[in-house]
């Protein structure tokens, strides 16, 4: 509650993966909340349980597109604005890179700029993906990055990376009063199956029978949190009081191979798929682990969610989300609020 009435809060990106279990969580504190997506990569169907819900509205348009006028209302006005806006996973972001990037420089910039209007605490879902393919390990806060600026992962990293000087920028000249955080690997239940990345490949392959494909010889590392304790980590730091601290890493800092996330799967779901290798993509990191003490001393947050539950939790989701493959056509929110592509 923000003096005595209700939150109001946007999500730009809440139809994804992320902004989806972000809107469900804002909702459970009493908020009201409004997903803004192009659902260019978020489904509506992550939304389909809010339907109902009246403290809750998805307005459908492009952060790259002005701001539509009715969330630039001053009446309720957002108290926050949470910046989820952008594909994240590198077969969606790779296939529009001119779009990826303009989300990340053109969307922050709509954003911040709201935010500069109303008042409102700006949150930056950054990445990992910033420091590159890392010569420093762990990854701490103050490391600059090994970014390739011209690779195919660079309308990700360097969009990224520009949102990020964006932010900073609003902040130095107090044009906002923001949060930065940049995300580690996260999976959980709603990631899709062609998201392209680690978990759900293996997961939906095993579950399949297919061969699970691994890239290089499965050697290289990643750190995996389960994305509710992710999401606590997000309101938390938003609701960080005090100067600005710079970028807090998210993530969990268990450490283990992509060969050893392969098997575990394979034992975890008893299936009879065998494990294939492919040439490592270009720019693809060989070790990725955050260093969370900033998070810890600032937020008191640490991931609680253990590999092997959340794994069980990911598994179920998606042997489920198999079933109701072929189910009825789909449902949209009834308070949806379709934007046209041009100036608003």
């Amino acid at each position: 509650m923000v003096n005595g009435s209700r939150k109001h809060i946007l999500v730009a990106g809440g139809a994804g993966f992320l902004g989806s279990h972000l809107c469900d969580a804002l909702l459970s504190e009493g908020a009201h909340v409004v997903a803004l997506d192009s659902l260019l990569t978020g489904r509506r169907q992550n939304l389909r349980h809010l339907e109902r819900e009246p403290r809750f509205d998805l307005v459908e348009s492009d952060v790259i597109q002005p701001i539509p006028a009715r969330l630039r209302s001053k009446k309720p006005k957002f108290d926050q604005i949470y910046n989820l806006a952008c594909a994240a996973s590198p077969p969606h972001y790779q296939a529009f890179p001119e779009h990826t990037m303009l989300t990340s420089v053109v969307g922050t910039r709509n954003l911040l700029t709201l935010a500069e209007e109303l008042g409102a605490r700006f949150f930056l879902a950054s990445t990992s993906e910033i420091y590159g393919d890392p010569e420093v390990h762990p990854q701490k806060e103050s490391y600059w990055g090994n970014v390739n600026p011209t690779g195919p992962r660079a309308c990700y990293d360097e969009g990224k990376r520009a949102a990020e000087t964006l932010t900073y920028d609003f902040d130095r000249s107090a044009r906002a009063d923001v949060r930065v955080a940049r995300i580690f690997n996260t999976y959980g239940p709603r990631m899709r199956a062609d998201d392209g990345r680690v978990v759900s490949n293996v997961i939906c392959q095993a579950l399949s029978g297919e061969d699970i494909t691994i890239y290089g010889d499965g050697s290289q590392t990643r750190s995996f949190c389960y994305v509710s304790d992710l999401i606590e980590g997000f309101m938390r730091l938003m609701a960080f009081e005090g100067k600005f601290p710079g970028a807090v890493n998210l993530g969990n800092p268990l450490e283990l191979t992509v060969f050893d996330l392969a098997s575990r799967v394979l034992a975890m779901t008893a299936s009879t798929s065998g494990i294939i290798t492919k040439p490592l993509p270009v720019d693809d990191p060989r070790r990725r682990r955050p260093d969370i003490s900033r998070a810890v001393e600032l937020l008191k947050w640490t991931p609680s969610t253990s590999l092997e539950r959340g794994l069980e939790e990911t598994i179920k989701w998606f042997s489920d989300e198999r079933s109701r493959e072929g189910a009825s056509a789909r449902t949209s929110i009834n308070r949806e609020i379709t934007v046209p592509a041009g100036p608003a």
